[in-house]
């Protein structure tokens, strides 16, 4: 069915505008048609196989399956129509004698010899789209692996699948002219020089990579443990304020495949046959959540939660999970700007969530732990590395509040987002391996492979502390208030209440044990201390604080035990992953990091290994690498509508008993 997808959104991206009439002309194989189709197509074949030279040939076409429509809904209304509504109306199913007629028409027109002769100069395994009045998308079955198994599908099920047919919004410009004549389909229908490029399902295709066979699941599944299984969705959507803010990043693109109308669909349907447990999405644009894609989920079963970005910005990151297999236990949005801190004045927001798995019924007396889900898109400038590290660790720190069980461990943890860092920089580096020595390091190696700024004479440079304790997070990126340890059998008393005492006859008194020292210990408290003790005061407690400051060392640390879900490394290709493609450079930006059990490697700790623990990742949906993408002229494209690639994860959760 995956394959099936992709195979069919192929065929409706080769058809007209959206103004147009819609047709469908698919090869299938193993398919039975009618008696009277078969042998009119049949006719049709042999009439026009006769004009041609001896030298040229009609590819081997098998058996055709015609499907027509005689009229367009408009993709964003069409993809809320139900299929009940699109079976039972006229406009949309013609009968078979209409279709007859059709054909009869098509098989008299004057460009038939054209149209075979083009037919027969391309490969069998090409696909074609010939265009008049009412376009036709010719695909001949694939043999290769990708659709293998696609082809003896009802092809006729195209105009049955209302979010299927929203992707034929809008169409290559070179694919049909911009002119077509308005006459009826039983009309003389012209045929076009078609381009013989590649198609975007076969470009773009993505494979799902089965890892439950990896030997810690295995050992599981030997073990007769259940598993709570679900899959998780990273995806930056693109928010629409920022395409038309920047125009300039997107000049590859048609202007139709950047509007909102079309992208909408596209993103929808994509969303929904990947049919995710758990979607943290980036780049929401605030009105767009409201009035479109909440309403929406809430239809496919979500529950969720949106946090936009501080200031005046108009987008933000939204979590959403299906609450038929999740309730919510604690919800914690971030907001990263923090008045006054240079390294903390961005409006960028995080999302952290601890969910309850919902087990299905007859398992009996089983539990399955919590699970803390983060989303955060973070700042973009590669100047500022030093913004973003900061604003990581306030992420990391509030997870470690949200996933912290009261024994002191952890529940399994998901990470999500957009980080605006490649797969070598240091940021990566300290989210997997869980500490970064940071000082005197240039802000820019801090996310390293945006842009490189080695030649800069004056550049930024870290220092330790990186930001103030006022800030309440550690070096560990812990919360002070919550990381301080309680000592046992001491009584707490408030600076104001000791202040009460400091004039009294027991604190004017000089123990008798204390060693006298003149000027030291002989001195006793006179009145004009009084006037005098608050402002001493003041400095003693800065001068704590200074200590703390300088007990920084330069390197942060955190306890989540984090690795990523994908390598960042195609081997079939020998080339990176990438998940966007800004000004046509290919790059890795978009992660899941989940929690695992660190092993001991000789390695030391350059780069740390780990194993599945009680969260164990049962497979991923494969990236694409640089090259591949810019076949299909970049992105965003009429086949992904984002400028990002969507990062999928299957997941299962040990099913324990009480």
């Amino acid at each position: 069915t995956d394959a099936f997808f992709t195979y069919r959104k192929n065929v409706l991206l080769a058809k007209s505008p959206s103004t147009q009439i819609e047709g469908v002309f698919a090869a299938t194989t193993g398919r039975s048609v009618p008696e009277e189709q078969e042998a009119l197509l049949q006719q049709w074949l042999e009439e026009g196989v006769g004009h041609l030279p001896a030298s040229e040939g009609v590819p081997a076409v098998r058996k055709v399956s015609v499907t027509l429509t005689s009229d367009w809904l408009e993709g964003s209304e069409l993809l809320m129509t139900s299929l009940s509504d699109l079976n039972t109306s006229p406009e949309v199913t013609p009968c078979a004698d209409q279709q007859h007629s059709q054909l009869n028409a098509l098989a008299s027109s004057e460009l038939q010899d054209h149209a075979v002769a083009e037919l027969a100069r391309l490969p069998s395994e090409e696909t074609v789209a010939v265009a008049g009045s009412a376009p036709w998308a010719a695909v001949v079955p694939q043999t290769d692996h990708q659709t293998a198994g696609c082809a003896g599908i009802n092809v006729e099920v195209l105009n049955d699948d209302p979010a299927v047919l929203a992707w034929g919004l809008s169409c290559d410009a070179e694919t049909v002219p911009a002119v077509l004549p308005a006459h009826p389909i039983q009309d003389a229908v012209p045929f076009y020089p078609v381009p013989t490029e590649v198609p975007y399902h076969e470009i773009l295709w993505r494979d799902w990579e089965d890892l439950s066979v990896q030997p810690c699941v295995l050992e599981q599944v030997s073990k007769n443990t259940p598993l709570f299984e679900f899959r998780v969705m990273s995806y930056n959507i693109l928010a629409q304020d920022l395409v038309e803010q920047g125009l300039d990043l997107y000049v590859h693109c048609h202007p139709d495949i950047l509007s909102w109308n079309y992208r909408l669909p596209n993103l929808l349907q994509e969303i929904q046959h990947w049919d995710p447990d758990v979607l943290c999405l980036q780049e929401v644009q605030e009105n767009h959540y409201w009035e479109q894609l909440e309403p929406t989920f809430k239809e496919m079963g979500f529950e969720c939660f949106y946090k936009r970005r501080t200031g005046t910005k108009t987008d933000g990151c939204a979590v959403c999970y299906k609450h038929s297999r999740f309730q919510l236990i604690s919800l914690s949005p971030i907001e990263y700007f923090r008045p006054g801190l240079d390294v903390l004045n961005r409006d960028n927001v995080g999302l952290v969530l601890l969910l309850q798995p919902v087990l299905p019924e007859g398992l009996g007396l089983k539990a399955v732990s919590p699970l803390c889900v983060a989303n955060t898109h973070v700042l973009f400038n590669p100047r500022r590395g030093d913004i973003k590290l900061a604003q990581v660790a306030l992420l990391l720190a509030e997870i470690d509040k949200i996933a912290r069980t009261a024994e002191g461990s952890y529940y399994p943890v998901i990470l999500c987002g957009d980080l605006n860092s490649v797969p070598d920089s240091p940021l990566y580096k300290f989210i997997r391996n869980g500490e970064l020595s940071y000082h005197g390091m240039p802000a820019w190696k801090v996310v390293s492979g945006q842009e490189d700024f080695s030649q800069q004479l004056y550049s930024r440079k870290l220092l330790a502390p990186l930001w103030p304790s006022s800030l309440g997070v550690t070096d560990k990126c812990q919360y002070a208030a919550l990381c301080q340890p309680k000592k046992l059998g001491r009584r707490e008393y408030s600076r104001d209440f000791l202040l009460q005492f400091r004039f009294c006859d027991v604190a004017c008194e000089r123990p008798p044990q204390l060693v006298l020292l003149e000027g030291v210990t002989d001195a006793k408290p006179v009145a004009s201390a009084r006037e005098h003790s608050d402002v001493t005061a003041v400095p003693k407690r800065h001068n704590s604080l200074s200590l703390l400051d300088k007990q920084c060392s330069g390197v942060i640390q955190h306890g989540l035990n984090l690795t990523s879900v994908y390598s960042h490394f195609l081997p079939q290709r020998g080339r990176p992953e990438v998940t966007t493609m800004p000004m046509g450079l290919g790059a890795t930006v978009d992660y899941i990091f989940y929690s695992a059990e660190p092993v001991e490697s000789k390695a030391g700790k350059c780069r740390r290994l780990y194993k599945d623990g009680a969260l164990k990742l049962l497979g991923r949906l494969s990236l694409l690498s640089e090259d591949v993408l810019l076949m299909a002229n970049g992105l965003p494209n009429p086949f992904c509508s984002s400028d990002h690639l969507c990062l999928l994860a299957s997941f299962g959760l040990e099913i324990s008993s009480l």
